[in-house]
């Protein structure tokens, strides 16, 4: 199946589409006219250990994708979109001029995974401090430990 040039999938009654990564702000245009008018939630996943994972024909795996919910209110429905983003490039438009509840989504798959997001009016860390080194929510990111400072404690 397909929906607006995107292969379509059913996970759990609830529809799934996979644009590409040029198609993606087309395709959140068009469903939004078509009623899909909130974006409830935006996200990063890392891939890394599972690349394997089942895609529809056509779909290459990417290490990263960004999964977006939308939601059409009026007619009660759900729309996942998840886009295949690669570790080489691991950048995507901003859809923070379509659904502007977006932008601290983004931010926050910025902190966390390193994917980036083209014209975010401001794309800047929300979770770890800006001189953070690395992307915490990455699969090969090293484990270890934050130290803990309380105030007025001697360093």
């Amino acid at each position: 199946m397909e929906l607006h040039g995107c292969p379509l999938t059913d996970a759990r009654g609830q529809q799934v589409v996979y644009p590409t990564r040029e198609q993606y702000l087309d395709v959140a245009s068009t469903l939004a006219d078509e009623g899909y008018t909130m974006a409830v939630d935006l996200c990063g996943v890392d891939y890394l250990q599972y690349m394997q994972r089942p895609l529809p024909d056509g779909i290459d795996p990417e290490r990263f994708e960004v999964v977006v919910q939308l939601l059409d209110i009026g007619n009660r429905r759900r729309m996942r979109l998840r886009v295949q983003v690669p570790e080489n490039d691991p950048s995507i438009a901003s859809m923070f001029d379509l659904h502007p509840g977006t932008e601290a989504c983004e931010r926050e798959t910025y902190d966390m995974f390193g994917i980036v997001f083209d014209d975010h009016p401001d794309l800047t860390r929300i979770l770890m401090p800006e001189d953070w080194d690395g992307h915490p929510l990455r699969k090969d990111y090293a484990i270890g430990s934050i130290p803990v400072q309380f105030k007025g404690a001697n360093a």
